[in-house]
């Protein structure tokens, strides 16, 4: 797929509703009576098993089913917003979740209701005390697939066979509300007890009561195999898959006619439904972005529902076979300047320490960047560059340190060749001096030498841009990440001085990485989510623009949160058992949210140094995880926080066991050089990488 920049009210019955009253507690409780609710058979249409799938939760958190392999038993419990027998069963589906979470059972709730938001998810939640996952199924594929038609029906899932165990009521209440017997069989929890002995599951002797969903798309699965290859589904491809998927370009195979795209059609319905494709892993519940060319609803609805109908080839012609497609050699068209980075051979393995070659800059007279892209020797071998602007150029055969590094002229990552600056924005590049590189190469097997290519665009000399693009990083260095951790989160932020208009934000860990998030705090306290990413891919990495500036007042705090998965659950972990902490290599790790933004008041006739100004609340927010203001010993980790715990009584002036910004600031002058080396790995400049 391509590399991407990025209701309907629930049937309740047929028949009429009546209500009964509780006073159970003193509290009133609404529910359906018994006999006006249309039961289902507790295990009618069960899929033999059930395929992966990846959804966020209400609260923006990704979860892959296949990815809890490992676990005795997987728990999904179907459930709505405004239905009382969802929220009456509540104690009872946390009392299940509690009894078995120690014998390795995952329970989680799965809510395709179209009419439910995620604000209302989470305001249900908050209210009833439901801390269980709620999977935000918005697309209703997995609640097709596993042929649900209402709330609170329990699904027990065998990880090791992905076979549907049970399917049924959680156990034998006529309702759950109005008048009510004590439970006396607990159909879910002997389910459960059965596949963990290894017996067959028994099953419920019950009928299913629950609010009914409303699947509109089961009504028109008979016109599912109507849907036109030629008219719905080719222009899909076209337009969102084909610039990766063609001859010469990043995918690992071309979608050039029906029979391609017929072949692989099974591996793109998977795709879809883990959202590894598109490449695009912010949510699109959070923020809107530039250039955002991930799958609509419709669109993932349209292929995936077609392949489910046996991809029908249709009549009319073959858009994608009617013309021939090559990757272009530039993307962007002819580069004003193209720099050959320097030649680097890589070993078939090992271990490659970040390389910093720089190229002499030819320009004469200074010129004003509006876009920069990298055109990469050996994919394969390079994980990413960063770029700075040198004013004097190394000797030869020396290195370009980022401590000595201007502004970046674009960086590369796996899906983020290209850098744009938005119209009349631009980044100034002086004459002469020299672009230093970061690049990190990584072994895969064979030997082999990279070339690659560095190209430059330039504003032309009549339309120098007036405003100034700046970029930062919001990063913590003293990331430590248990083993065995599965959902290990750390925090840090920078404060705003100055008011800034944010354009971008680039989420980068490594291999752990698991989640990231990015929110606001104004001076007045108030927080607002700007970007969730429910799941961090490591293999492809990019920059999302916002569709419009977002506004950071003076003096907020701009937030960052990741999760890291140190757990055998991780894939892609390398040693589960090893405690994480920041480094270079891909199998150490980062804390590294990369931004990009301009100062509201600063011209290209006006400079101004708000980003040093900036640069002095890092180390603080890399510390202060709770974000009260204050450091405690407890916050205290790497380097840097050794080094403070050990002039600890010194620092500490008003001895109120908590350092503020003012002793922080006179901390790290008493240490003086002993801290820099830390701070770099830490700064803007000199980022540790993508």
């Amino acid at each position: 797929m391509r590399i991407a920049r990025f209701g309907v009210f629930a049937a309740l019955a047929s028949t009429a509703l009546t209500y009964g009253c509780s006073t159970d507690n003193g509290t009133s409780v609404m529910a359906f009576a018994d006999a006006t609710v249309a039961a289902a058979p507790a295990a009618a249409s069960a899929p033999l098993t059930v395929d992966n799938f990846m959804l966020a939760d209400h609260k923006f958190m990704g979860h892959e089913l296949y990815r809890m392999s490992d676990a005795k038993a997987i728990v999904l419990v179907t459930y709505g917003v405004g239905c009382p027998i969802s929220r009456a069963m509540t104690p009872e589906l946390k009392r299940l979740r509690d009894e078995y979470k120690a014998k390795g059972v995952e329970v989680l709730l799965l809510n395709s209701n179209l009419q439910d938001s995620h604000q209302a998810v989470a305001e249900e939640t908050k209210e009833f005390g439901i801390d269980i996952p709620v999977l935000m199924d918005t697309n209703q594929l997995v609640g097709e697939s596993l042929g649900v038609t209402r709330t609170a029906e329990v699904f027990v899932i065998n990880p090791k066979t992905w076979q549907v165990v049970y399917r049924g009521p959680i156990d034998d209440r006529v309702d759950y509300g109005g008048a009510q017997k004590a439970n006396a069989q607990r159909f879910a929890a002997n389910a459960l007890d059965a596949l963990i002995a290894g017996r067959p599951a028994p099953q419920a002797t019950a009928q299913l009561r629950g609010c009914l969903i409303d699947f509109p798309e089961r009504a028109k699965k008979a016109q599912h195999t109507k849907i036109s290859y030629a008219k719905d589904v080719a222009p899909i491809i076209e337009s969102k898959c084909v610039s990766c998927h063609m001859p010469g370009s990043i995918g690992p195979m071309s979608f050039t006619s029906y029979e391609q795209v017929k072949g692989f059609s099974p591996m793109i319905r998977e795709v879809i439904r883990t959202k590894r494709m598109p490449p695009w892993n912010v949510d699109p519940h959070v923020s809107k972005f530039q250039d955002d060319k991930s799958l609509t609803a419709t669109e993932i609805k349209t292929l995936v529902h077609w392949i489910e109908a046996g991809a029908p080839r249709g009549s009319g012609p073959d858009p994608l076979a009617a013309k021939k497609r090559v990757a272009q050699e530039w993307p962007l068209g002819k580069p004003d300047l193209i720099l050959d980075i320097p030649a680097y051979t890589i070993p078939a393995s090992g271990i490659v320490d970040y390389q910093r070659p720089f190229m002499v800059n030819p320009l004469t007279e200074g010129k004003w960047i509006k876009a920069s892209t990298y055109k990469v020797g050996d994919r394969r071998a390079v994980h990413h560059f960063l770029s700075g602007y040198m004013k004097d150029a190394p000797k030869p055969g020396a290195a370009a340190n980022e401590s000595r590094w201007g502004a970046s002229v674009g960086g590369y990552a796996v899906g983020a060749e290209s850098t744009l600056w938005p119209k009349n924005v631009g980044t100034y590049l002086p004459p002469g001096g020299a672009i230093g590189i970061q690049a990190h190469y990584t072994p895969y097997g064979k030997e082999t030498t990279d070339n690659s290519q560095l190209a430059l665009y330039f504003y032309k000399d009549n339309e120098k841009p007036g405003l100034v693009m700046r970029n930062s990083v919001i990063a913590d260095n003293a990331i430590e990440i248990p083993a065995g951790a599965a959902r290990h989160q750390e925090t840090a932020y920078i404060e705003v001085p100055k008011d800034m208009l944010l354009y971008s934000a680039f989420p980068h860990a490594h291999y752990r990485g698991y989640a990231s998030d990015l929110w606001v705090q104004t001076p007045d306290g108030a927080k607002k989510l700007l970007l969730a990413m429910p799941r961090y891919d490591f293999n492809w990495q990019r920059e999302y623009p916002f569709a419009e500036p977002i506004k950071i007042p003076a003096g907020s705090k701009l937030i960052a949160n990741y999760w890291y998965d140190n757990s055998k659950q991780n894939p892609a972990n390398p040693d589960p058992t090893q405690k994480v902490v920041w480094g270079d290599q891909s199998f150490e790790e980062m804390f590294y949210t990369a931004i990009r933004y301009r100062w509201v008041d600063e011209t290209a006739t006006k400079l101004t140094n708000y980003d040093d100004l900036m640069q002095q609340s890092r180390m603080f927010g890399m510390m202060d995880d709770n974000i009260d203001g204050k450091i405690q010993k407890a916050e205290l980790r790497g380097q840097m926080g050794q080094m403070i715990e050990k002039f600890w009584a010194q620092i500490d002036k008003d001895s109120d066991a908590a350092l503020t910004k003012v002793e922080l600031a006179a901390a790290q002058s008493l240490m003086g050089n002993r801290r820099r080396s830390t701070e770099q790995a830490a700064s803007g400049s000199t980022s540790g990488g993508r």
